[in-house]
């Protein structure tokens, strides 16, 4: 089988649309067996289409639907080697103004349920000795942003998460890392308001946001041998020099 991933066993996470489908895409034409999941019902729709080996609805916050994805994907598929957490949501309210439920939402869907699909795969990956977990995060996480404190706390917390889980897993064969990706057009961010987008591109020394099938490659690239090898917990940021580290 040709490819970067051939035969190995991947469940990516908000897979339905944006940035999640093109890596899922990606790892189906580099010869993985992908399980895409996603609380958008159109998933196994979206499975068909780019050759996927199945298209799950799933709410990742709920710790026995994602136990149960992971459960399921090991006994079909015989183990599971790859883990792309690339769910979430964006939305906008100034730190003085927003409500503790849009926090809390926050909170919980961009960095609880990260951490629920986290350890869920942990189990068997630990178990078989080998391993590639990569968390979708932001460049947000790194410098902030107006009116998404929230949003930049959650995967600020994503990536001091994935850090710690690689030196928790790292010697014994499963390599955590994070991507922090810039301004990407997809549908999320088609949500933000247009000002705020104008802006954001005028700050970019690329001068426009980026693409999903931009994302993708950096997703084959961590999960592939000998390409991912030597990246443990590491922080990789496409995003159109919005942050230089």
């Amino acid at each position: 089988m040709a490819g970067a991933l051939p035969g190995k066993r991947a469940l990516v996470t908000g897979a339905a649309s944006g940035i999640g489908r093109a890596i899922a895409a990606a790892y189906v034409a580099e010869g993985a067996e992908v399980t895409l999941a996603d609380r958008d019902h159109r998933v196994p729709t979206v499975a068909d289409e780019i050759g996927a080996r199945r298209g799950v609805v799933l709410d990742a916050t709920s710790e026995t639907e994602v136990d149960a994805l992971v459960e399921r994907v090991v006994a079909e598929d015989g183990g599971l080697d790859i883990l792309v957490c690339s769910h979430g949501i964006l939305t906008q309210s100034p730190t003085v103004d927003m409500p503790t439920e849009l926090w809390r939402e926050t909170v919980d869907i961009d960095l609880t349920s990260v951490f629920l699909c986290n350890r869920a795969a942990l189990r068997p990956m630990l178990d078989q000795g080998a391993g590639r977990i990569i968390n979708v995060a932001s460049q947000l996480a790194i410098k902030g942003g107006v009116s998404l404190a929230h949003y930049a706390a959650a995967k600020a917390g994503v990536i001091a998460m994935s850090k710690s889980i690689s030196l928790e897993t790292a010697t014994r064969g499963v390599l955590v890392n994070a991507i922090a990706p810039g301004p990407v057009d997809t549908p999320m961010v088609a949500g933000i308001d247009d000002d705020w987008k104008h802006s954001k591109r005028a700050e970019l020394p690329l001068g426009r946001f980026g693409r999903p099938e931009e994302i993708a490659p950096v997703a084959v690239l961590l999960a592939s041998d000998p390409g991912g090898n030597l990246f443990v917990g590491q922080v990789l940021g496409p995003n159109s020099g919005d942050v230089m580290p």
